[in-house]
């Protein structure tokens, strides 16, 4: 399906029988005067990187946050959506992410369902990031120019902190043309330990 639809989805799969979600973008409808019209539920829970808080509407995952502090994830959540009907309850779409970090992907499973806002841009810059093989990692410069764009660097580097779904959409994979980690919203640390667990969970 085009890109540039209104309502885009599309599949990956990031790394052969290990890791698969499905990309749904929000409709205008659905995230205009401040997502109204959505209902959210949201869970804080573990994860091998420390706390992290998931939100779903009925569709997917639409923010996940890899921060201890459940007071501001939750507020950056209601920052992106602060007219959604909020609901603390896991889901479906929830239990399955987390039973990724358990199980990795098995051939015929079910995929883990996003459910996110995006402009085209993004949506391309994002499917750029699932295109880079768990374990692996590429620059801001190298996603430029597999999008054509070889002068769009920092526009990519935008693109790529505003994911809304932080590990789901591999954000973290992207580093500076230096070598070095470079700047990840939930913090470099968090940034090098997701690194870490990905080669570990790659090498096995």
């Amino acid at each position: 399906m085009a890109m540039n639809d209104a309502h885009s989805t599309f599949s990956f799969k990031g790394i052969p029988n290990n890791y698969f979600v499905s990309v749904e973008r929000m409709t205008p409808e659905e995230y205009e005067n401040g997502g109204e019209e959505l209902t959210i539920s949201y869970s804080y829970t573990d994860s091998p990187f420390g706390k992290i808080l998931l939100a779903s509407t009925e569709k997917g995952i639409c923010f996940n946050a890899l921060s201890d502090n459940k007071v501001h994830a939750l507020s950056e959540l209601k920052e992106i959506f602060p007219e959604a009907t909020y609901l603390q309850q896991s889901d479906k779409s929830q239990q399955r992410a987390l039973k990724f970090f358990e199980d990795g992907y098995k051939e015929g499973e079910p995929t883990i369902p996003l459910h996110i806002k995006a402009s085209d841009f993004q949506l391309n810059v994002w499917k750029a990031l699932l295109n880079i093989p768990m374990g692996q990692l590429t620059t801001y410069k190298e996603i430029a120019c597999s999008l054509n764009m070889p002068r769009a660097c920092r526009a990519v580097g935008t693109a790529v902190g505003d994911n809304p779904v932080s590990f789901f959409i591999p954000c973290h994979r992207v580093i500076r043309s230096t070598g070095e980690l470079g700047q990840f919203h939930w913090g470099a640390e968090k940034k090098a330990i997701i690194i870490q667990w990905e080669k570990d969970h790659t090498s096995l």
